[in-house]
């Protein structure tokens, strides 16, 4: 692919961002819903945790599987049948009529959903020059997080209309549209083969990797946990703020902040990154404690687009750019294991803080996360710092 200093796309780029739109869509439209589905199929309340939570569950236990054959296998036949793996499993979804079912159906998704999320982002930055990444990780980031606040506000607006089977639908379309759109690129990403063959070995993470995948997870839990628990939170303290449009603005700012800071995400360090962020960290979390009216919340939402939005994608491409080439595929699923850790234990941590302490102190308590991601960082800021020199 020719290098350009101004722009890195091309119709193979588009077309993977496309796909990539859609099958976070087919996932985030789901997710606010399942619970719901499970109880009205009859399961019990501790049953439809179970279902819930199996998918993130086999996608911890699987990340190592998938990483590694991400770097033997093409790109192009993983995501396609990952997408295949999730069709099934959503068509699956609208015709089941017993939890027990949609537990095994949820097991299959979380199988299509590893193999999806390493390829596709492994993809594209495979499809990039290597100083365009972290802008191409940022667009990638800002597609997750458009998808991850529009698609469950529109998904909960349209089932109370036409109820859940419908939905279900949607996202089955969602995901098949993604399997059709692949077909049109042109650049499969067939792993990269070196002139003198080496035996690959089964690792279970990138070792370069992990400082960030350990950091993306402590900016993870508070986020993951406001996700799952702020509409609870903002009820329980009887707080006067219009809680429905807290990702909406989230997802506007992350939107902007990253079109406005695009051209640094390939030539800024790690520690600049991550001083910022924590920083912004910082000042969400104390404004989701404080806040009484709609412009603390405000300000709360746009210090998380700033903390953990960006965060999400600087380690996401310092991860790809500390790995070797031939190890594109494990970086990506290490950083991601990171994240499916930050995701389970954030409303987990969440609950715990409710049931043993109190509901004002669920904030405070999550401050302490900064301090020891700065360890981790002060202690690995040399490799950190040198991810954007050495390429």
């Amino acid at each position: 692919m020719k290098k350009n200093n101004n722009t890195f796309f091309s119709l193979d780029i588009v077309l993977v961002m496309i796909a990539t739109l859609l099958f976070q869509f087919s996932v985030m439209s789901l997710n606010p819903l399942i619970n719901g589905y499970a109880k009205s199929l009859g399961a019990s309340n501790a049953f439809s945790g179970i279902i819930v939570g199996v998918m993130s569950i086999t996608s911890m236990i699987l990340r190592p599987v998938a990483g590694n054959l991400t770097d033997t296998l093409s790109k192009y036949q993983l995501t396609l049948i990952g997408g295949i793996i999730c069709a099934i499993s959503n068509i699956g979804y609208v015709i089941v009529s017993r939890p027990g079912l949609l537990l095994l159906l949820r097991i299959i998704n979380g199988t299509g959903f590893v193999l999806c999320t390493v390829c596709m982002a492994t993809w594209l930055a495979f499809l990039v020059p290597r100083n365009h990444v972290g802008e191409a990780m940022g667009y990638y980031g800002l597609l997750n997080a458009t998808s991850m606040a529009l698609a469950p506000a529109l998904a909960i607006s349209l089932y109370k209309i036409v109820g859940y089977r419908e939905i279900l639908v949607m996202s089955a379309v969602a995901v098949i549209l993604m399997v059709i759109v692949i077909q049109f690129i042109k650049n499969r990403a067939k792993p990269i083969v070196n002139a003198t063959p080496r035996v690959h070995h089964f690792q279970i993470i990138q070792k370069d990797v992990l400082p960030v995948a350990v950091i993306v997870s402590l900016f993870s839990v508070p986020y993951f946990a406001t996700q799952a628990d702020i509409v609870e939170y903002v009820a329980q303290r009887n707080l006067h703020v219009t809680v429905s449009f807290y990702f909406l603005i989230y997802a506007v700012a992350l939107f902007t902040i990253r079109i406005a800071l695009k051209n640094y995400f390939d030539t800024v360090r790690f520690g600049v990154w991550f001083g910022t962020c924590s920083i912004a960290t910082v000042v969400y979390i104390l404004f989701l404690f404080a806040m009484n009216n709609n412009i603390e919340m405000t300000i709360a939402a746009i210090g998380m687009a700033l903390g953990y939005g960006i965060m999400f994608s600087i380690c996401q491409s310092t991860s790809l750019l500390l790995a070797p080439l031939e190890e594109q595929g494990l970086a990506s699923s290490t950083f991601y294991l990171g994240l499916d850790i930050g995701m389970a234990l954030g409303p987990i941590i969440g609950g715990l803080i409710s049931e043993l302490l109190s509901i004002k102190w669920y904030y405070p308590i999550m401050l302490i996360l900064v301090p020891i991601a700065g360890v981790i960082f002060i202690i690995n800021r040399r490799k950190l710092n040198n991810a954007i020199k050495q390429n």
